[in-house]
């Protein structure tokens, strides 16, 4: 089977500083990878590289077999991949209803019609608040309004940066239910939490980064000490 993603000896830097360092990623079509570590530990930056925002400066990046080291983030978005990164990502002028037709512009208007009905039946705090002007939501609220269009809209490949962050424990709960969905609909997902217990009881494979370095890559059960132990690494720097 092709990998969705896959990453051999990728390093990536930020001017002088070096954030990655070899890194070996692979991951199958339906298959869910939590990716832990530290505060620093280069996270942030593999969904980068993965999503085109930061080159890879050493190494090779493959998106369903197809070498995407050099391709832009647009085709890469093309490509089926979507970025959804830490913080609320959501135009705050706009409209909760206004904020998922540009976040599903590339749909067909009747698609794009069907998956916004989808998003309010299945998040109805969102669908309560339709003609809200983002910007006054909640910050979970905010949050949860960057993940809706990904978790009705299959992407071939979804990186969610921190997708816990700022969500009710209820919400959270409906939040990973899509996501379940979504693996089951053959979408390959990327989950970088630091609720380690919850992603580690989520995903089907693990890997702990510490100073952009792989140092586990494996089954989420044997993940559990090694994250431990990562997390209470002081980085250098890096994101």
């Amino acid at each position: 089977m092709t990998a969705a993603l896959e990453l051999q000896g990728v390093g990536a830097s930020y001017g002088p500083f070096r954030a990655l360092f070899d890194v070996d990623l692979a991951l199958a079509p339906g298959r869910t990878l939590a990716l832990l570590g530290a505060n620093g530990a280069g996270k942030s930056t593999i969904a980068r590289v993965v999503s085109g925002l930061v080159p890879a400066s050493t190494g090779v990046l493959r998106i369903g077999g197809a070498d995407a080291t050099r391709w832009s983030t647009v085709r890469i978005r093309r490509a089926g991949v979507l970025h959804v990164p830490e913080g609320r990502g959501i135009f705050s002028s706009l409209s909760v209803e206004q904020n998922l037709t540009l976040a599903l512009a590339t749909e067909s208007r009747r698609r794009r019609r069907a998956l916004i009905g989808e998003a309010f039946e299945r998040f109805t705090i969102l669908g309560e608040r339709r003609g809200q002007r983002a910007g006054t939501l909640s910050g979970g609220q905010q949050r949860l309004l960057s993940l809706a269009a990904a978790l009705v809209d299959p992407p071939n490949l979804l990186v969610a940066d921190e997708i816990s962050l700022g969500l009710a424990p209820g919400v959270l709960d409906e939040v990973y239910a899509a996501l379940d969905d979504l693996a089951a609909a053959g979408s390959a997902l990327v989950l970088i939490e630091q609720q380690t217990d919850r992603a580690l009881g989520f995903a089907d494979d693990a890997a702990v980064l510490v100073h952009g370095r792989i140092v586990f890559s494996g089954p989420p059960g044997e993940a559990a000490h090694v994250a431990a132990d990562s997390m209470s690494v002081t980085p250098p720097g890096g994101t």
